[in-house]
């Protein structure tokens, strides 16, 4: 029993100031912002002797806001590079400078008298996120036993929904979500960083990066020895050798590299169209609405934020239900069933809304809706887009691939988060249609194209793409005329 509690603890300190800082810095930010808008004011106000106006402080605002997807954006580039020259846990241990940094900024913003502290603070706090969305599920999955891949990987998911929750709850008024408090609230993603740093030393690095990375089968052993304890280690050393050789001379890729290579074709779109699909799905805009249609089934302004948490709460119990079932389950029917869900749902949301004030039951459809589609997210879309990358390439082109993944998630984060009010404002009640044909498409793309990677070794993986890659090949191999129309038959 004592391996499965090592893997246990090294989910932890890795989840703990990885993918939890994400979800958590996502939702601090939302309790404070009336009172960080009026100390912008304020300190304009003291300084130049004149007051902002309304669309301005709105501007600075959004500037804040979108700090946060741009500095993802910067960490998942950098994510990388470092996770191959300093190895898996050493970036993550590294990577909550990042985070202090951004809490000292925010922490004393409002001593300085300086909002330009803030968007800084929220600078960092996305580079920091950015870092271990990459690096944290390829760390755990690259540590985890076959059987268990997915799920442990999955983790990553269940440690950000934790985030959104216990962000929602730290942000209540009763908390720190007070007008006197919010520079602590904005501080307080330190905490978590400090229990990561005095935890993560004690656990192993991921014994694939030893042995195939820094060809270090002596360090691989004894990691995997502090991972599974006694049990047989040969077989799965066997697979790592056997990776190890087929990957023999080659170096770690560069993401425009991967889409070079037409070994890697199907395996780049797959992971381009679900990055993208994650974030364009509409799920993020949930909770921007969640506050409205609260407020239109009657909820009382001042328990609007309590509704809320149970939204988060959502995200979080399905993401563990997912933990647990999708070793079983499996890949696919996981991602189709949750973006068949998510479509449907979103109908049934469009129309509620249009009818809201029409009918006087339909608010609580609304409602219904609101949960049902975060439900339907988090139980395939949420958790599984971040394990495929992990599966579906190999040790060289795993950082990459997880860069460009990266790099998607963000960069549609922010153009969401940008898009969505103007969506709004000239859709109405059928703001739902953009994502509403994503869900579509993704789902018509997992159900031709995507292989089942479930219970699958890493080169068993590799051959089943190989297979599709080189599929229109093998019929054009007799023909050894020009390089652009052999292309073509691709």
């Amino acid at each position: 029993q004592l391996q499965s509690k090592v893997l246990i603890l090294t989910i932890c300190a890795a989840g703990i100031g990885g993918t939890f800082q994400y979800g958590y810095n996502i939702s601090i930010i939302n309790a404070p912002t009336s009172y960080i808008q009026a100390f912008m004011n304020e300190t304009w106000l003291e300084r130049t002797g004149v007051p902002l106006e309304s669309n301005v402080i709105l501007l600075l605002w959004s500037l804040t806001v979108s700090a946060y997807p741009l500095g993802g954006l910067t960490g998942a580039l950098v994510a990388g590079p470092m996770a191959i020259m300093l190895g898996r846990k050493m970036s993550l241990l590294l990577n909550n400078v990042f985070v202090i940094i951004a809490a000292v900024l925010s922490g004393f913003s409002r001593m300085a008298k300086s909002f330009e502290m803030i968007m800084l603070s929220r600078f960092f706090t996305g580079m920091n996120a950015g870092v271990s969305m990459n690096i944290q599920p390829m760390y755990l999955a690259e540590s985890a036993p076959k059987k268990l891949r997915g799920a442990v990987a999955l983790t990553s998911a269940s440690f950000t929904a934790l985030g959104l929750v216990l962000g929602q709850v730290v942000g209540l008024r009763e908390l720190l979500g007070g007008e006197e408090s919010w520079p602590f609230l904005l501080a307080s993603n330190a905490v978590p960083a400090l229990i990561q740093l005095t935890a993560l030393p004690w656990f192993p690095e991921s014994p694939r990066y030893l042995l195939i990375d820094r060809g270090d089968k002596e360090s691989c052993i004894s990691a995997l020895q502090k991972l599974r304890g006694s049990s047989d280690l040969g077989a799965e050393l066997e697979e790592m050798l056997a990776e190890q050789a087929a990957l023999k001379g080659q170096r770690a890729k560069n993401p425009w590299e991967l889409f070079r290579n037409p070994a890697l074709r199907w395996q780049v779109v797959s992971i381009v169209v679900l990055s993208s699909a994650m974030q364009l799905c509409g799920n993020d805009s949930m909770y921007f609405y969640a506050a409205y249609v609260f407020q239109e089934a009657g909820i009382p302004q001042d328990k609007i934020p309590y509704v809320v948490i149970g939204t988060g709460s959502c995200e979080l119990i399905t993401s563990v239900t997912c933990n647990m079932i999708i070793d079983y389950a499996g890949r696919r029917p996981l991602l189709l069933g949750g973006y068949i869900f998510m479509a449907g749902w979103a109908i049934v949301f469009m129309v509620a809304l249009s009818q809201q004030t029409q009918i006087s039951w339909m608010p609580y459809l609304s409602m219904a809706c609101i949960f049902a589609y975060i439900l339907s997210f988090g139980i395939g879309p949420a958790g599984v887009t971040g394990v495929l990358p992990t599966e579906v390439f190999d040790q060289m082109s795993r950082p990459a691939a997880y860069m460009i993944c990266g790099s998607l998630l963000w960069f549609n984060l922010f153009l969401v988060g940008t898009a969505f009010p103007f969506i709004v404002k000239s859709l109405a009640h059928f703001c739902y249609v953009p994502f509403l044909v994503v869900c579509v498409c993704t789902a018509l793309y997992v159900g031709f194209f995507l292989p089942e990677t479930k219970g699958k070794s890493f080169l068993e993986i590799s051959e089943e793409f190989k297979k599709r890659n080189f599929k229109a090949q093998t019929h054009a191999v007799f023909y050894k005329g020009p390089e652009e129309i052999k292309s073509t038959v691709l």
